[in-house]
This record gives structure tokens, C-alpha cells and sequence, in this order.
């Protein structure tokens, strides 16, 4: 592991990456394999093949990982499937279906069954030790939460290990109201790499001084930051007369005035729960100085949406783009290489750094 990378444990003497976590060509594809490669990643929801024979097929982080797959109603189990048929390599799911018995290929007409099995292929039979498991679509690990679902290229760890200690924060939310709102979801582009757009989403320390909105509505002073294995939680308290969750004596935030629980899972996904509902954001590289992030929005309580934290999001999003862009054309400069870390405002900054040299040794 790079020297550069060793982040010291104690927040208190640690110094910032060099440089080269963002302008380095060699770092930016290593990355792409020991860090998003095993992580697991939003693959979309239940809603879109929610009928038995539905088939969606994506790219997955299209332009970097670049993976095409392929989400299957398999009679009521959802499968992610590689979309390469095993043949020449032609894609086999080419655009939304329904109401299918198989998968099959139009080059060359191989056919397989919904969970990705082999099933048949013209002018084979003269072939030796044909069909082997090598002729079968790979089928990859799965995870669902809610109508939320999830998948990894290569797992590092367990599904668990990002999303556990989420699941056991957020019982109480009825999971069933989420639903897929697609003319309030949008892409934003930035011409900033996708580290600097995750560190600064990670800390609230830069809220008073870029967000003048969202400071009027979050209480900056009772601001914190929760660190898990692979994920981490900023709490947000709302001032007085903002619209809150309605907590269940049980949760462990119960007597909080709670206006979002900003989730953040290694190493580019955010969920921010709101009152009125969720907003996936998805930081997805696309080259050094270039990074999409979709706005994926869920309404669960119509009434109360676009109120309090949740409110002026496109607002909120411009002013980061603003500053995150600044930061991308002062990191190219000769005269900086480190900073050091606020011990009160950027532990989830300092975490996010120790994470990317963790999968990097």
C-alpha cells in the first residue's frame, strides 16, 4: 500500500490522502477493482420486475465498472444475472420484458431458463462435453431490503457488513409506502472526481457556511456522526417548528427531534431517509475529474414532502457541486498535498479515507 495512504487511526494526527487519490490515472483504475468491484452496489427495486417473467436489464456504473446485467422475475424469485451471453458474448436482454419463459439470445438463438440455467442451443449436438456450467449464465449475490435490492461483481464481505447496522437502526420505517417516484429522479454532472464528491458529503462541518437553507432548518450545534463497519450515519436535529420523524419509543433516537438520517455505504452510495420519505443518491465515476450522481427519489407520506431537511434538494445539490468543483481544480495545484482533519466535525471523512486504504493493502 502506498505510503501516501496510511491514515493515521487517531483523527487527531492523521493527514489527508496526497493528492494522487485524485489525479492519479493508475490509482483511479486500481480503485475501480478493490474498491467498487467487491462492494455491493444499488441495483435497482422490486417494483421494476415485479411480475413473474419481468426482466430489466442495466449497465452497472455504466463508463466504469461498466458490467451488463440483467434483474429476472424467476416465478417470483428476483435474480441478478450476467447479461453476456456465454456463446460469442452478445447481450441477451436488450430492453425491458415481460411475461417471459426464457432468456434467449438473438445471434445465435441460445436459450436459458429465468434463473440463468443453460437451456438449449441449435447446431450443437456434434460438440464434446457440452453443456457444462461454464454455459450457464453467472448468476450473482442478491440482497434485498424493502423494495430495495442489491448486488456485488465480486463480495469482499457479507451483505450484512454495509447494511446491518442500518437494517437494525430503521425497523419501524414502513418499507411498503417507499414507492419510485421517476419525475422527481434526475442526474446531476460534476466535474469533480467522485472521492471529493463522497468527502464532502460526509462531514456537516461545511452546512453553515455553503448551505444557507438547510442551516435555517438543521441544528448544526446537536449535528453528529455514527461510524460503522462499512457505513456511517450523520444524524440530523431539526430546530424548533421543523417537521420531524415520528419515532417509536423503541428506536434508540426516541425524545430527538430528527429531521434525516443521512446514511453513507462504502464506498459511493447515500441513502437520506426524510420524514416525507428517501433519496438514493448514486456516486458513479466517470473519470478522474468527472463524476454523475443520480437522484433517486422514494415517496412514502406525500403530504410532507419537499418539508424541512428533505426540502430545496436540487438547491442543496447545486451549492455542493459549486464547491466540490473548487476543491477539484486546488488539488491539481503544486502547493498542496495534505490536511489534516476537524476531530469534531470530519469523522466521517477521516473513515471514508481509512476504508480506501483498507481495500486498497
Amino acid at each position: 500500500m502506498p505510503k501516501r495512504f496510511n491514515i493515521d487511526a487517531d483523527i487527531a494526527k492523521a493527514r489527508t490522502p496526497d493528492t494522487g487519490l485524485y489525479t492519479d490515472p493508475a490509482l483511479y483504475e486500481e480503485i475501480k477493482e478493490k474498491l467498487f468491484a467487491p462492494s455491493w452496489q444499488f441495483v435497482g427495486d422490486t417494483f421494476s420486475i415485479a411480475k413473474p417473467g419481468d426482466a430489466k436489464p442495466f449497465v452497472l456504473l455504466e463508463n466504469y465498472l461498466d458490467e451488463p446485467l440483467v434483474l429476472v422475475n424467476d416465478n417470483l424469485h428476483f435474480r441478478l444475472l450476467s447479461n453476456v451471453c456465454t456463446h460469442r458474448g452478445n447481450l441477451v436482454v436488450n430492453e425491458p420484458c415481460n411475461q417471459l419463459t426464457q432468456l434467449r439470445c438473438r445471434y445465435h438463438g441460445r436459450m436459458f431458463h429465468l434463473n440463468g440455467g443453460f437451456r438449449s442451443m441449435p447446431e450443437f449436438k456434434e460438440v464434446q462435453d457440452f453443456p457444462t456450467e461454464a454455459d450457464d449464465l453467472k448468476s450473482l449475490p442478491l440482497k434485498s431490503w424493502g423494495p430495495w435490492l442489491f448486488g456485488s461483481l465480486n463480495p469482499a464481505q457479507p451483505f450484512e457488513a454495509y447494511w446491518g447496522e442500518i437494517m437494525k437502526r430503521l425497523p419501524w420505517l414502513p418499507l411498503h409506502r417507499y414507492m419510485f417516484r421517476p419525475e422527481l429522479s434526475r442526474d446531476f454532472t460534476v466535474k469533480a472526481n467522485w472521492a471529493l464528491y463522497c468527502e464532502n458529503y460526509l462531514e456537516g462541518f461545511h452546512i453553515p457556511f455553503v448551505h444557507a437553507g438547510l442551516n435555517t432548518v438543521i441544528d448544526f450545534g446537536n449535528y453528529t456522526t455514527e461510524l460503522f463497519a462499512n457505513a456511517n450515519l450523520q444524524l440530523g436535529i431539526a430546530k424548533d417548528g421543523e417537521d420531524v420523524f415520528d419515532l417509536p419509543p423503541d428506536s434508540p433516537d426516541y425524545g430527538k427531534k430528527v429531521a434525516a438520517y443521512y446514511f453513507f455505504i462504502f464506498p459511493n452510495l447515500m441513502f437520506n431517509f426524510y420524514p416525507w420519505g428517501l433519496s438514493i443518491n448514486i456516486v458513479k465515476p466517470q473519470g478522474l475529474s468527472g463524476t454523475t450522481v443520480s437522484f433517486l427519489t422514494y415517496v412514502a407520506d406525500e403530504a410532507r414532502y419537499n418539508k424541512g431537511a428533505g426540502s430545496g434538494l436540487d438547491t442543496v445539490e447545486l451549492e455542493d457541486e459549486g464547491v466540490v468543483e473548487s476543491v477539484q481544480k486546488g488539488v491539481r495545484s503544486r502547493y498542496y498535498a495534505h490536511g489534516r482533519y476537524s476531530v469534531t466535525r470530519e469523522q466521517g471523512t477521516h473513515h471514508f479515507h481509512r476504508l480506501i486504504a483498507q481495500y486498497l493493502d
